[in-house]
């Protein structure tokens, strides 16, 4: 069977990440980065495609941990299994690297006796090449190509090679540890320098208790919120402080169907709802990591703007897919690389003036050039507003002039009047773009608001709806008290709802996306849903659908993108910075604070 989404826990090295099922099986790591092929690629295949499961002896793979966790406020994941004859924790975790990528895995014996077994099996290139496995200096020693990992553990672990698995059993008992150490490094390079697994977790455990400290919340939400902040830190890329949607790429928004995507890049969509995040908890040094990281990835011409970007601002992601890999319980087709990231989207000029007049407000150094980009960008959204787009939802079907993505145009105006007001040392035309503001504003409220219905539609001429207008109320395009904004709220709840959580929009009939088949509730939608309720005075309302949406959380606190509330589980790529982040904002709000807007 294959393990669901949320039997996933993540750790990482604030480079890349794995996820470790209930199994106690790695069945996803990209190496070196998040964006590298995969040398565990089983999540998205079978065990043949990848994957290093330590457990005790005789378990079969669907034989799950009594339990597990995260040692403290950390990345850090303990499994603990009950056998008949003891009971054993792995620790598994990566430590901040210094030059290579490790994984480690330490099984300490806690009482009794118990025999455990390790099987390894790497497959370079999400799952598709099998390397020469060769005994050096006492390592086993994994080469194709350009990737080249080896494998050490303490002694006495008896390991042998078994049809192109290394095979490893060992007995602990109680105060006992054996350690596992996988490291990566490129094949052409001498081997990386061996680190003390007992020292790199005592170090790493060290490094997230001093980070989990910093957090400034102390609402009564602190253990979710701070487990989502955890997660939003181990999805960002440390060298540039991009932060990836999410780790993985192919994880189904439908079981069984075609709506596979590849999230291992960074979104500017998120960018202001992120900054807003990180700042309420006053992590100033990982918001400021992201503004830099937005301001270099955007540099260039306006024209150029892309809705997503690399780790390191990178431009070209090409879209493919991977026949070799059956996909997710036969989610089919596997893609690397995303093909929206041609689209154009033109809410995306809002959100990074929007994050940039955010930063500016929370104090963060200003940069220099950070206003004359501003200035470019509003220069060419004033003559490419009125023009239609993909929207914020990335569809593949033909462009229409969605609202959400007009209301960031006037929030793009808005903010930059505001800008000049607070300082008119700033070079600029307020009256400018308090014309842009005022045309944006009339347009929308009259070509993308439904009188009859009382409700912002998804598009202009539309009936459709879209959770993405909930943001309206957040962006100050209209009061919360405006009889539009409270219409749009309870026909978006009503129209779009699924239990207590809401669709992105309805992919009935003739989907605006242009995909068959159908997707689950949107978590962060559903996140939209309670901050708007709190906002148009509906407190009671917003914070019981907020403990509603705590408890979709797996045990270790993830979410995923989606959730499939007929089936009762997580899907899409998992996990989601989008719903981490909807997660914490929409905790400050109900604190009384405000993340973002």
């Amino acid at each position: 069977m294959t393990p669901r989404i949320e039997d996933y826990a993540l750790i990482g090295d604030l480079q890349t990440a794995a996820l470790v099922g209930r199994n106690g099986s790695v069945d996803w790591l990209c190496l070196p980065r998040f964006d590298s092929g995969a040398c565990f690629a089983a999540l998205l295949g079978d065990e043949d495609n990848g994957h290093w499961r330590i457990a005790p002896e005789g378990a079969d793979s669907t034989e799950n941990c009594t339990r597990r966790g995260y040692a403290g406020d950390s990345l850090v994941l303990e499994t603990f299994w009950e056998t008949r004859t003891g009971t054993v924790k792995v620790t598994d975790f990566m430590p901040q690297r210094d030059k290579s990528p490790d994984l480690m895995r330490i099984v300490e014996g806690v009482s009794g006796t118990v025999d455990m077994s390790s099987v390894l099996r790497l497959r370079f290139d999400f799952g598709s090449v099998v390397p020469w496995m060769r005994r050096s200096d006492g390592h086993r020693v994994a080469v194709a190509g350009p990737d080249s990992v080896w494998l050490r553990s303490d002694p006495p672990v008896k390991t042998w090679g078994q049809q192109f698995s290394t095979c490893s059993s060992f007995t602990v008992t109680e105060g006992e540890k054996v350690a596992f150490v996988l490291t990566w490094h490129p094949s052409h390079s001498h081997r990386p320098k061996l680190i003390d697994p007992y020292k790199a977790l005592k170090h790493t455990l060290h490094d997230w208790a001093k980070w989990s400290a910093a957090c400034t919340y102390t609402g009564k939400h602190r253990e979710a919120v701070l487990r989502s902040l955890i997660t939003l830190k181990a999805l960002t890329y440390g060298p540039t402080g991009g932060i990836v949607a999410a780790p993985t790429t192919s994880l189904p928004e439908e079981l069984g169907g075609v709506r596979n995507w590849d999230y291992r890049f960074c979104w500017l969509r998120d960018a202001t709802l992120t900054l807003g995040a990180l700042l309420s908890a006053g992590y100033l040094e990982e918001a400021g990591a992201w503004r830099d990281w937005l301001l270099r990835a955007v540099a260039g011409d306006p024209a150029d703007l892309q809705i997503m970007y690399g780790l390191a601002g990178e431009r070209r992601l090409p879209e493919m897919e991977l026949p070799w890999l059956a996909g997710y319980e036969g989610s089919r087709p596997v893609r690397i690389g995303n093909a929206a990231v041609r689209q154009r989207q033109l809410d995306v000029y809002g959100e990074v003036i929007d994050a940039l007049r955010l930063a500016r407000d929370a104090g963060l150094d200003d940069k220099p050039h950070a206003w004359n980009l501003q200035l470019s960008l509003l220069g060419f959204l004033e003559s490419s507003w009125r023009e239609p787009d993909e929207g914020i939802w990335e569809i593949r079907g033909p462009r229409r002039h969605f609202v959400h993505s007009k209301v960031m145009a006037w929030v793009a105006a808005d903010r930059a009047v505001r800008s000049l007001e607070d300082d008119p040392s700033l070079p600029g035309d307020p009256d400018r773009w308090r014309a842009m503001r005022d045309a944006v504003h009339t347009e929308v409220c009259d070509k993308g608001y439904d009188p009859v219905r009382n409700t912002f539609t998804q598009s202009y001429g539309s009936k459709e709806l879209d959770a993405s207008t909930l943001l309206i109320v957040r962006t100050g395009f209209l009061p919360p008290d405006d009889p539009r904004v409270i219409g749009t709220v309870d026909a978006v709840r009503d129209e779009l709802g699924q239990g207590p959580l809401v669709r992105r929009y309805s992919t009935e009939g003739r989907s605006v996306d242009g995909l068959p088949g159908d997707e689950g509730a949107f978590v962060v939608c559903s996140f939209w849903l309670a901050d708007a309720l709190l906002r148009t005075g509906r407190a009671e309302d917003a914070e019981e659908l907020f403990a509603r949406l705590l408890e979709l959380r797996n045990d270790v606190g993830l979410l995923a993108e989606e959730y499939d509330m007929a089936l009762g589980r997580q899907l899409g790529n998992y996990p989601q910075a989008f719903s981490h982040i909807g997660l914490v904002n929409t905790a400050v709000a109900l604190s009384g604070g405000d993340a973002a807007g």
